[in-house]
This record gives structure tokens, C-alpha cells and sequence, in this order.
């Protein structure tokens, strides 16, 4: 099995370009790499193959667990694992396509995470709770425990500063010492492809696709997830869309200003995204002259099933 990823920032087409070439080649399952995709009902604002894309071409880790469930990137690798491994066993080929990039470096690198400390996360959201302690404080906390972790994350992030604190003071150790890390590109079987697109072209299909998608019946989705007997988790209500949407649903902000703060966002997001993955050699990027096509078909050549 050859295992190749096609990544890049949102709205740079790469679900198009993945099915492309699994439609041509019949040998080659597409399997998700994006946080939110793996909820069920989220469907519009993910970009999520269509069902009628899915039973197209077999499509893996999406539709995992409910909204209102937390899930996590060691989750999410081991589904990946799991997946692989049936894909293998098939004689198929596996193209990872997305863009979250944690979850793709914990497939390509199998990074190691830090394990769970309930009692020591408990205690902490327990001081927020009481307002014994702010965020920033418990950030400068970790500040003087982990420096490095602290210089990773805002002051105000609660989820992060709680996680980090949870895993120096539950393990003995600093948080940022866990793994390989993040600076490193250790050499990976896996091709990496990148799609490059100019930053003005990708603001724009960013808010023509946000204008589609409120067109075609965004509203209504967010609608249908903010009624769920269950709710929504602290982490899907994060999803790009989603998240500015509800404001307008739950809380009454004007849906004209809900959807500029979700195209704002998203071109920011997309920022991040473009300065994560720039800083991995490993990648080849596409060009004017090298599309994703070529690249992809060369990733693949060596197991061309028409020779």
C-alpha cells in the first residue's frame, strides 16, 4: 500500500482534486484528515464529501461520533490507524486529504501524546469554576512549571492552558517535552503534496463558499445541532461557520454580522494553516506547471494499476 497526503489550506480544492484522481484510478480510498469532518449533522461547513461522493469512492473517518461527544487527536489517530490497516488489507491505496494539520503529523509521524489525568483536570477547571483563578493565571502557573508550553499558547485559551497544566502536573514532567515534537521532520514514507493558491484567491472562495452555504441551507443545520437533546461539545462548537452561526441562533447577534465574523475567521484560519504546514520540508507543492494531478499520479506511480 502506498499511502500519499494532499493537504492545504480551506478552500484550496483538495476534496476535488482527491476525487479526481481516485475516480480515475479505482484503487485509491480517501481517507479524512479534518477535526470537525468526523462529527455527525456537520455536515455543510466541514465541506464534507457528499453521500453521493462517499458511495463513489470509499471515503474513511468521517461521521465517527455525535456532536454533543469530545474527541480527541489520539482518537482520531487510532481511527486513522485502524483505517490504514483495512485499506492495506484490501490491496488499495490511501490518499490522506485535509487540512488539520496536528491530526495529519500525528498519522505521518505516529507522534506520542501525554496520557489523561482526570483528577488533576477536574481540580483545575474547578478553581476556574469557583473563580479561585483566572486563565492568565493559571497560564503564568504554567509559565514558571513548562516556559516553552506557555510560549506555545495564548494566555486566554483555556483548553490548552487546563491540558498542558493537567499533563506537567499529573506526570511530573513538562508538558512540552512529550513526543518528538512539532519542530521536527523526521523522514516519513508518506508523499506529501501541498496546493498552493494565492492568499487573495483563497479569501475569496472562502466568502463565495460561506454565501453558498448559507444559500443552500447552512442555517437550518446549525439550527437542527443547537436542538439536539444532547447539545453540541465545547470542541464542535469551535468548527469554523458553526460556531458564528450559533451566535445568531442561540443568542439573537444579527446573522449579517455572524456571517462576516465566519468569513473573517476562516481567512485567518486559513493564515494559520498556510504558516503551519510552509514550515514542513517535506512537502511539494503544487505549481502552475506541476499540478495536483501530475504530482499525485507520480506519488502513485510506482502501483499505476493500468500497467
Amino acid at each position: 500500500m502506498t499511502v500519499v497526503s494532499l493537504l492545504g489550506v480551506t478552500a484550496s480544492g483538495k476534496s476535488e482534486a482527491a476525487l479526481d484522481v481516485a475516480r480515475r484510478r479505482g484503487d485509491v480510498e480517501i481517507v479524512s484528515v479534518d477535526s470537525m469532518c468526523v462529527y455527525r449533522g456537520m455536515d455543510m461547513a466541514t465541506s464534507k464529501p457528499t453521500p453521493a461522493e462517499q458511495a463513489e469512492v470509499p471515503h474513511h473517518l468521517l461521521n465517527l461520533v455525535d456532536p454533543d461527544e469530545e474527541f480527541t487527536v489520539l482518537q482520531f489517530q487510532r481511527a486513522a490507524r485502524e483505517a490504514l490497516e483495512g485499506i492495506a488489507t484490501r490491496g488499495h491505496h490511501a490518499l490522506l486529504v485535509g487540512g488539520t494539520g496536528l491530526y495529519l503529523r500525528a498519522v505521518v509521524d505516529d507522534l506520542q501524546f501525554p496520557g489523561r489525568y482526570p483528577g488533576v483536570k477536574a481540580a483545575l477547571e474547578g478553581e476556574l469554576a469557583a473563580g479561585r483563578v483566572a486563565v492568565p493565571e493559571l497560564h503564568a502557573r504554567l509559565a514558571t512549571l513548562d516556559p516553552v508550553a506557555a510560549g506555545r499558547m495564548e494566555p486566554t485559551n483555556q483548553r490548552r492552558v487546563v491540558r498542558a497544566l493537567e499533563v506537567t502536573l499529573g506526570s511530573g514532567r513538562p508538558f512540552s517535552t512529550f513526543g518528538p515534537g512539532l519542530g521536527g521532520y523526521p523522514p516519513t514514507p508518506v508523499a506529501m503534496i501541498g496546493l498552493t493558491m494565492a492568499s487573495e484567491v483563497v479569501d475569496r472562495r472562502i466568502a463565495e463558499r460561506f454565501a453558498r452555504w448559507v444559500e443552500e441551507g447552512l442555517l437550518y443545520e446549525v439550527r437542527a445541532l443547537a436542538g439536539r437533546p444532547g447539545g453540541i461539545s465545547r470542541t464542535a462548537r469551535q468548527a469554523l461557520g458553526y460556531r458564528e452561526l450559533l451566535a445568531h441562533v442561540e443568542d439573537g447577534v444579527p446573522l449579517g454580522e455572524c456571517v462576516e465574523e465566519a468569513v473573517r475567521r476562516t481567512r485567518s484560519f486559513a493564515r494559520r494553516q498556510a504558516a503551519w504546514f510552509r514550515r514542513d520540508p517535506r512537502i511539494v507543492w503544487t505549481d502552475p506547471d506541476v499540478g495536483p494531478a501530475q504530482l499525485l499520479d507520480q506519488a502513485l506511480g510506482a502501483h499505476d494499476p493500468r500497467s
